[in-house]
């Protein structure tokens, strides 16, 4: 949301009753990509029936009283946590897969150069 339209709306004491997923991310102080992870563990439900690549939006007063949920908020850390934290165990190489390491290039090219 841009901070003029905040401004606009919070002069007003309102807020849109429609939330795309970059205001549903602003107001949850977390960023747009975190959104679709909440969606998929079922932490935050989108309007209608949206297909998969359409724009979503999420019920402003639905979202404005999850927030006042501690409970809530530590179940959307430890899910935002957790999906990071296995994406990031994905991409880090194991050391029995194949991958070369610093020390095994140096030996090889102390061989070739030998022989």
């Amino acid at each position: 949301m841009k901070e003029e339209q905040w401004r606009f709306l919070t002069l007003l004491h309102h807020v849109p009753a429609r939330m795309t997923v970059e205001q549903a991310a602003w107001l949850l102080n977390c960023q747009a990509h975190d959104i679709p992870i909440l969606v998929a563990a079922r932490l935050l439900r989108p309007l209608g029936n949206a297909p998969p690549n359409s724009v979503k939006y999420f019920a402003a007063p639905e979202v404005l009283e999850l927030t006042k949920e501690r409970t809530w908020l530590v179940k959307v850390t430890n899910a935002l946590n957790d999906h990071w934290r296995q994406r990031n165990a994905r991409r880090k190489p194991c050391l029995g897969t194949g991958s070369i390491d610093r020390d095994s290039r140096v030996e090889r090219a102390e061989l070739s150069q030998v022989g």
